[in-house]
């Protein structure tokens, strides 16, 4: 469990639960879905110290479900965001943003099979609590998005204590800090953003896998043989697909509970709630992107898979149609071998010491013939592959 208090341009990372609200800023609670479980108690307790409320039963056991899909939810007194994340290959994984694009992490066990970014479609909820002065966060076993997000958090805080100028005030050239989130909404909404940049990637691992099967399959010669393999990608793909609509349902939802806030009071408050529209506006965008290549891809995939067999069925075309024009060219030399091989005893040619000669030439004629008409009709020309 990781704790955290974030104010006035400041974050420090506590030791222990607090027991009171803050005097300003807000505090992020984070643990894993075990923790949770383990130490219901002592978080349930810390919410009523800091917040004066309590999460309903319900949510609880939303939290605690490592098969829920997202979905957004909400009380009077706080929301609640289930957002599906990547989950990592293994403990100490890198996260997906942050890892190169060449990088394929290792398939941890029971994951699927397949070409490397296949094993990293696998997916595990994430759980945000959202209250007026306190973020709770519920993440998976191996919470690299939330020790990155951390780790981030942490140097900005440092780089703002330093004076460094804030994104949107930093002079041409220089390095950019970016600033620290301003409510619970705004640090969710940021982790999130994390969360969805991670598919982002995966679309470029998935479009070089997916570009070099469409290659094999339409290579004339070849012979596929990952058709399994292919399967699987078009059965990811269709998961994948399925998983970002619910994202992109949950976070519209939240969106469209941001809207009927009430309007804040100061110029300041106003422009903090713009900014997590923005933000969350943002984020949504980004799902849609991934949603969207996500079904060309698989319009792709499938066209690929046909595109295959149409090579496959012209190729074999191109066969019959030559084994058939051969069969036309021997049709009559086996006519004139069959008719001199009966056994009349008066036949044209057979009594004559040149006959034989006569018959050959004749059939060679006939054969030259026939290839140079099959030729110029294109019955033996192969068909051009491009």
């Amino acid at each position: 469990m990781r704790i955290f208090h974030i104010h006035q341009g400041n974050a420090t990372e506590l030791a222990a639960l607090p027991s009171q609200p803050p005097a300003a800023g807000f505090y992020w609670i984070s643990c894993t879905r075990a923790a949770f479980g383990e130490q219901l108690g002592l978080l349930q307790a810390a919410l009523q110290a800091t917040t004066g409320l309590q999460l309903v039963d319900l949510h609880v056991s939303d939290l605690l479900n490592a098969q829920l899909p997202s979905h957004y939810d909400y009380t009077s007194q706080y929301d609640l965001l289930v957002f599906r994340r990547l989950a990592a290959a293994g403990p100490g994984a890198a996260p997906a943003s942050a890892a190169s694009p060449q990088a394929v992490p290792p398939a941890a066990p029971g994951r699927m099979t397949g070409p490397p970014v296949l094993r990293r479609i696998d997916t595990s909820p994430v759980g945000f609590a959202v209250f007026d002065q306190v973020l709770l966060s519920v993440h998976p076993a191996d919470c690299a998005v939330r020790d990155a997000y951390a780790a981030r958090l942490l140097a900005t805080a440092r780089g703002e204590a330093r004076g460094d100028a804030p994104r949107d005030h930093r002079p041409p050239g220089s390095s950019p800090v970016a600033r620290l989130p301003t409510s619970p909404a705004d640090l969710m909404m940021r982790v999130v953003n994390l969360i969805v940049d991670g598919y982002l990637d995966l679309r470029r691992e998935l479009s070089r896998q997916l570009d070099h099967w469409q290659a094999e399959l339409l290579k004339p010669r070849a012979r596929f043989a990952n058709w399994s393999a292919l399967l699987e990608a078009r059965l990811a793909l269709h998961q994948l697909d399925e998983i970002c609509e619910d994202q992109n349902t949950a976070v519209q939802d939240w969106i469209d509970a941001v809207e009927t806030w009430p309007e804040p009071e100061t110029p300041a408050l106003q422009r903090e709630l713009d900014l997590l529209k923005v933000r969350s506006r943002d984020v949504l965008e980004h799902i849609e992107r991934v949603v969207h290549h996500v079904r060309r891809l698989e319009q792709s995939t499938e066209t690929a898979v046909q595109m295959h067999f149409s090579v496959q069925s012209n190729r074999t075309n191109d066969i019959m149609r030559t084994l058939t024009a051969l069969t036309a060219v021997f049709l009559p030399l086996n006519l004139i071998a069959g008719i001199f091989g009966m056994n009349f005893e008066f036949i044209p040619l057979v009594h004559k010491q040149d006959g034989f000669w006569w018959a050959m030439g004749s059939m060679t004629v006939i054969a030259v013939a026939l290839i140079a008409l099959f030729w110029r009709k294109r019955y033996l020309a192969r068909t051009g592959h491009h």
